[in-house]
Parts: structure tokens; sequence; C-alpha cells
């Protein structure tokens, strides 16, 4: 599914759009999503989008009396259209603004989501989540902190989002192999040395995916229909049985969590 880079690309791209303008209302095509598409959300009408804002994999389209959350889940992603261009087969959610353009959700698969959440509250999908990758406070001494506390696999914590937010499966292979740890290493053998590292190591592969415009996947685009191409400079992620980068081992390939895991036995530790 798209990574937090490419959330952040499409929040990048919509944002321009949608900030200033008046939501006029939103049409739902299908609405049966991951979760059923609230009944708040179809009745917001005439209502200026005051931000948009992003906390982990989900975007959050600010407004007066709350806030629309979207997660793309599998497949989906956002387009900025005008309005008499014709959806197709799986555009499922329109915001239809006041100068004639709409935001379209399009989602092959359905597994996405568009909830609300009510101004002073907080939906029970971010109340649980770990600080921003990005942000100050992630910081190495909450991350080493984290890590004590688990026996389990360091790329398998990586991925928790109550330690941290929005590090996926191709970005959490990628870390481990620039910080040079094994990601069937137990979390709670780092160091605070090795935590450092790999958490400046994330939040720069973090960066520089933004920067380039998110990863190319089979089902991701950006908000102007061009794919990211950070998958250009991938190392390790789905290079199972080929040379490492930097030794020429054969790189190995196994299952951690369910997910596909790609490392260097000589050169991750």
């Amino acid at each position: 599914m798209p990574e937090l880079p490419e959330v952040e690309v499409s929040r990048l791209g919509i944002s321009p759009h949608l900030v200033g303008r008046t939501l006029l209302g939103v049409t739902a095509r299908q609405r049966q999503l991951r979760w059923l598409v609230p009944d708040e959300v179809l009745a917001i009408a005439n209502q200026p989008i005051l931000a948009v804002t992003r906390r982990a994999k989900y975007l959050l389209i600010e407004l007066q009396n709350g806030s629309i959350i979207v997660h793309l889940g599998m497949s989906g992603h956002l387009k900025v259209v005008a309005s008499d261009v014709s959806p197709g087969k799986h555009d499922h959610i329109d915001w239809c603004f006041d100068n004639g353009t709409v935001l379209r959700l399009n989602d092959t698969r359905r597994f996405g989501a568009v909830l609300w959440q009510a101004k002073g509250s907080i939906h029970p999908l971010l109340s649980a989540l770990g600080p921003e990758p990005l942000q100050a406070e992630f910081t190495a001494e909450h991350f080493f902190q984290q890590c004590q506390k688990r026996q389990a696999p360091i790329k398998t914590v990586l991925m928790d989002n109550h330690v941290v937010v929005g590090v996926g499966n191709i970005y959490a292979n990628e870390a481990l192999f620039k910080a040079g740890i094994a990601p069937t290493r137990a979390a709670n053998t780092l160091t605070l040395a090795q935590c450092t590292v790999l958490r400046e190591v994330v939040r720069q592969i973090l960066a520089q995916a933004i920067t380039q415009g998110g990863t190319t996947l089979k089902d991701f685009s950006q908000v102007d229909g061009k794919p990211g191409y950070f998958k250009q400079e991938l190392q390790v992620y789905g290079r199972g049985g080929k040379p490492c980068p930097v030794c020429s081992t054969n790189l190995t390939e196994i299952r951690l969590g369910q997910r596909s895991t790609v490392y260097c036995h000589h050169c991750q530790q």
C-alpha cells in the first residue's frame, strides 16, 4: 500500500487545490469502502477548507467543525479534476468545490477509508499512534527505550505504529540495510548508538522519498497522475537473490510478520 512518503506527496499535491476553497458537498457513488462512509461526511455543505494535514498514513481535511480522515488503503489514490469530468468505474467519492473542481478518490480494491473526526475529539484509529518519524518527538532515546521493551525482530518493531508511525515495509527494509542491522535481530539487543543511527537513517530515507515523489508502486500515482520514482534507488527491497549493491553477496529474502524481508547476511549484523 502507499507508504508515508506517498501519502505525504498526496497531501502536498492536493493542498494547493483545497486550502481556502469552500467544500460545497460530498458525493459517494460507493459508500462501502473498508468501512461505511459516515453520515457526517455526506452531510457536509458549504464548509471552508482550513488545512490538509497528515497523521501517519492518514490524511486529514480540516474543516471548522472537524476533519475528514482519508486512508488510501491498498490501491487508493486522489486526483483533482474538473467537475465535468465523468467518473470512472472505481471513482467512489467526490469532494466538490466552489471553483468547479473536484477531489476524487479512486480505489479499485475498496480497502481505503473515508471517516469523520469531530472537532475536539481524536478518532480511535489515531488515538494510540506513536511519534511521527520526521518530527522532533521521535528521538533516539525514545526509540531505544521502546526497543528495550521488545524481543521481537527489529524490523517488526520498526513497523509498529505504537513505536513510530508510517515506517512501512519498503522503507523498513531500506533503512535496516543502510544502518547495517539485520531485520531478524531482537530489538532489545540494539544499543543506544545503533538506535541513534537507525533513527537518523529512517528520517533520511523518508525525507528523500518525499522529495523525490514517493516510491513507484503498481497501484500508486501522484495527484497529477505521474508516478513517483524513488523505487529506482531501492537497494534491497524487491531484490531477493540478487547481488548486494555493497558486497555482491546474494541478498536473502524471508517472510517476517507476513511481509517480504530482504537483507544481506554479510552487511547486516
